[in-house]
């Protein structure tokens, strides 16, 4: 009996024990699945606000980014297993010698296509752009409104002054002679263009523009033959033939104004009815100047001699006031049959001389002594003008220089 009793005593301990346990199971049951379940929780949160698709980029984005960095990461260790370094002692060893092939010297050797020597291979272009062709004729072309003499120059790829070399006929040598609807010649390259006349030497000619006679005979488009061309006294070239002269260049004809002095001012007659006769001695200029004009900026060309403008076209409105920019004499006053239009000029007494052109009226007369600041006209756009401003030159003991040099800053 007594030991009945304690077998089920055990066993009602056992079954205690058991039912612990099992009350104890799910709870570590719970515990087990808690983790899937919020898991699953989150995701569903991110379904529902729409960022399961950029959850799963970005993931998918950083697993790349990693085995990227892990592949660049190795890369060096792999380069270093595959070669020797140079200071090894392997590398140093002796090398290994092995049979040399035998070849069949009968045979022709060919490269196998899929082999590329070593070195720079050449790419294959679908597309070739071809230089343009030289270009050997003159050609014509007509003036367009609102076109300017460095326009019409970098649209032919040519230098400014090719143009007036190429058109003495058209444009006398003066930039402000172009005019719409005139017809141009352009050469095809910088130079000069020459009427041949009876009685010329080629000789002669080539100096006078400073290049080589075969500079001008072997140019294609002129269609001189060396062989055929003869004595280069007396060639064989027919007047009036126009030719290239590739390289030339020539001094530009201007009708401008010389030195006028005082003693002589007559010497201006030929630049028109506003030449002066005689001049008394007057006003002498200090050497120092004011702006002609109350503007001081540009309407039209600067002072580039290499287009044979020497001077500044300063802008402003037909009836301003045109000043005297320093004490002198009036040595000439009136219409410049060469383009200028109405003109005045000051001899300063002092080496200096300065002209005033394209006025649209003159308020002083010759022999008039002036003084800086007076007004001596207004500014207009008579003469080879294409609207109102004030061509200014500034001229030092008979050289014309760049006004810019001398008047005050702006």
């Amino acid at each position: 009996m007594e030991r009945g009793k304690q077998k089920t005593t055990w066993q009602t301990n056992q079954l205690t024990v058991n039912n612990q346990q099992t009350s104890l199971n799910p709870s570590e049951t719970e515990g087990n699945k808690e983790q899937p379940s919020r898991l699953r929780l989150l995701w569903q949160d991110l379904s529902e606000f729409g960022l399961a698709d950029t959850t799963l980029r970005w993931l998918s984005h950083f697993i790349l980014l990693a085995f990227i960095g892990l592949t660049i990461w190795a890369i060096p260790g792999l380069t270093a297993s595959l070669f020797f370094r140079l200071d090894s002692p392997m590398a140093n060893a002796a090398p290994i010698t092995t049979p040399t092939p035998q070849i069949n010297t009968q045979l022709p050797l060919t490269v196998s296509p899929t082999t590329s020597p070593i070195g720079i291979t050449r790419l294959v272009q679908m597309h070739t752009t071809l230089p343009s062709r030289p270009r050997f004729e003159v050609t014509k072309y007509k003036v367009q409104p609102g076109d300017t003499l460095f326009g019409i120059a970098e649209k032919f790829g040519l230098k400014p002054e090719t143009i007036l070399w190429g058109n003495q006929f058209v444009l006398g040598d003066d930039p402000h002679n172009l005019r719409p609807d005139q017809e141009l010649n352009i050469l095809p390259v910088d130079g000069t263009y020459y009427k041949w006349s009876a009685g010329d030497g080629l000789n002669r000619v080539a100096e006078f523009f400073g290049v080589k006679p075969e500079d001008i005979i072997n140019w294609p488009g002129n269609h001189l033959d060396l062989t055929t061309i003869g004595d280069y006294a007396h060639p064989n070239i027919e007047a009036g033939t126009w030719l290239v002269v590739p390289g030339g260049k020539r001094a530009f004809v201007t009708w401008s104004a010389p030195n006028i002095t005082r003693d002589n001012p007559q010497a201006a007659a030929v630049l028109g009815p506003g030449a002066c006769k005689d001049v008394a001695n007057g006003a002498i200029g200090v050497g120092l100047f004011i702006w002609p004009s109350t503007r001081h900026f540009l309407s039209g060309f600067d002072y580039t001699p290499s287009i044979n403008h020497f001077g500044i076209d300063i802008d402003g409105d037909t009836g301003n006031a045109v000043y005297a920019v320093d004490n002198g004499v009036i040595v000439y006053a009136g219409w410049n049959n060469w383009g200028y239009g109405n003109m005045v000029v000051i001899n300063h007494g002092n080496g200096w001389q300065t002209l005033y052109a394209h006025l649209s009226a003159i308020n002083v007369t010759c022999g008039q002594s002036v003084y800086q600041g007076n007004v001596i006209g207004a500014i207009g756009s008579t003469g080879n003008s294409s609207g109102s401003h004030l061509h200014f030159e500034m001229m030092y003991n008979g050289t014309k220089v760049n006004p810019w040099d001398y008047l005050p800053p702006p």
